[in-house]
């Protein structure tokens, strides 16, 4: 049976820059691949959904966001250049770690006939482990390449991916892989 899968890009929008001496670089290599990855599953009419971190500003929307991250410089702005939002795209603005969480993501993926999620983004460790168990709980196929994920550490990354690959039965391949 074929599945209905949807792209979920995590966090990869964030005014205050990414933390962590690693983080920065690692998150614009996985931004980079997400790019590559959005436009693959774009031809192929796979839905992008952002879930992204408001920061606490609840008078914010995503919009808003975005281009405040496109007008910064350095790794925030090119990451923001790279995925930036395309006609058709959704959103969900998430208060917590999981995309999950008091959003609505569920009645979003539920209204797209989804039931597999590609999750991509920031961080592997937190907010893609915490959507990642959320997704799983609901009975979503998980997909989680391996290259379009980041942590302020790899061996973070790599830890959370080989957990998430044993508990929640994820598809941890490169996104490269078929």
């Amino acid at each position: 049976m074929k599945r209905r899968a949807v792209l979920l890009l995590i966090d990869f929008f964030n005014p205050r820059g990414f933390e962590g001496g690693t983080l920065s670089p690692a998150t614009v290599r996985a931004a980079q691949r997400t790019a590559k990855l959005k436009a693959r599953l774009r031809r192929i009419g796979v839905p992008a959904v952002y879930a992204n971190d408001n920061f606490g500003r609840w008078e914010s929307e995503f919009s808003s966001l975005v281009q405040t991250c496109r007008g910064i410089g350095g790794d925030v702005g090119t990451v923001a250049q790279l995925l930036a939002p395309q006609r058709g795209d959704r959103s969900v603005l998430k208060p917590r770690h999981s995309a999950f969480y008091e959003t609505p993501l569920e009645y979003l993926l539920a209204s797209l006939g989804a039931d597999s999620v590609v999750l991509t983004g920031v961080a592997a460790d937190s907010c893609i482990m915490f959507t990642a168990h959320d997704a799983y709980l609901r009975k979503y196929a998980l997909r989680i390449p391996s290259d379009c994920v980041a942590a302020e550490r790899d061996a973070d990354r790599r830890m959370a991916l080989a957990y998430l690959a044993r508990v929640t039965k994820a598809d941890v391949r490169r996104s490269t892989a078929r």
